[in-house]
């Protein structure tokens, strides 16, 4: 069996590393403040009432700061066309059988800060005619019609017994990632730690970092119901997100200032704090608003290319996996 492979390449300069650094800052920007507590962003007047130079002191940091940031992140690069992301979703989608021309993604994240926002614009978002695809037999749930009740889900146990059992477990989701013309969506985990990756009725792809020295192969996991999807790191994707997370940090610590150069020693990634420190007067969702005029909206060019794709099954494993194996540059 064969399958298209898409197989990413730098297409422009090194030079545009300050405007891809830019590009993924904005997203960081955007799960630091949504992930504020509701109740401390409303003595100030609001998300949107949030200035820059505000964030160092309303900002409490945690352990899953990089991990919501990094949900942000692989939605809006799905949403602009990051080619890195989005073109290995469409893969996963293929793979759970969704077809289409136009790939979304649907922010969602039920336990967040500011979820009330990302509900009603999912809500928006989907159509009566919605569904989600939870990999099981019979016909798909319509999503609209759920999503309250999923969203509810996450803090009320009773409310979990009430969904529908092919979908029980999608207050876990923290995307819809689908195609808009064909209206056909599919419960998505985000996790920047590959360990967390954790299945549910209703999940069907988990989306991860590449690991070190090991394949980017989207794999099939059949004992968990989910389709795995790294997404690659060297001179793409991640890496470029770690350096926009390590420009977030720093300028925080700075107290929303030009880091000093020894906490950030390249000149792209200080560039961008540059562009953060002289609007710091402004709120944040004016200035991620703005960057967006700065920000590269693909760094790679897309190259089609045919790969094999082999299915074995794994010794002592009832698992079924797909391998693709990355074919030779003509």
């Amino acid at each position: 069996m064969a399958i298209q492979l898409r197989l990413e390449f730098q297409q422009n300069p090194v030079a545009d590393e300050v405007a891809a650094i830019t590009a993924v800052v904005r997203p960081i920007l955007s799960g630091l403040l949504y992930a504020l507590k509701a109740e401390v962003v409303a003595e100030v007047g609001g998300y949107k009432a949030v200035k820059l130079k505000m964030l160092p002191r309303l900002y409490r940091p945690g352990d899953r700061d990089c991990g919501i940031c990094f949900e942000y992140a692989v939605h809006d690069a799905m949403n602009r066309g990051e080619a890195s992301v989005r073109e290995r979703l469409v893969d996963a989608l293929e793979v759970c059988k969704v077809r289409g021309r136009e790939s979304a993604s649907i922010l969602f994240g039920a336990e967040k800060a500011g979820s009330l926002r990302l509900i009603d614009t999912a809500r928006e978002l989907l159509t009566d005619d919605s569904r989600v695809l939870a990999g099981n037999r019979g016909q798909p749930v319509k999503l609209r019609r759920y999503i309250d009740k999923v969203a509810a889900a996450f803090r009320r146990r009773e409310v979990r017994e009430s969904l529908p059992l092919s979908i029980s477990g999608l207050w876990k989701a923290d995307l819809f990632v689908g195609m808009r013309d064909a209206d056909r969506w599919v419960g998505t985990s985000v996790k920047i730690n590959r360990e967390q990756l954790e299945p549910a009725r209703g999940l069907r792809i988990g989306i991860v970092p590449t690991r070190q020295g090991a394949s980017d192969a989207i794999v099939k996991d059949d004992s968990r119901n989910l389709v795995i999807c790294p997404i690659p790191h060297d001179q793409a994707f991640m890496e470029v997100f770690y350096q926009g997370w390590q420009v977030a940090r720093f300028f925080i610590d700075a107290d929303a200032k030009v880091p000093k150069e020894s906490a950030l020693p390249r000149a792209p990634e200080r560039q961008v704090a540059r562009y953060l420190a002289e609007r710091r007067d402004f709120p944040v969702v004016e200035v991620i608003d703005v960057l967006g005029t700065l920000s590269q909206p693909a760094l790679l060019r897309t190259v089609p290319r045919t790969a094999d794709v082999v299915e074995r099954r794994q010794a002592g494993s009832d698992t079924n996996t797909l391998e693709a194996p990355m074919p030779r540059q003509a």
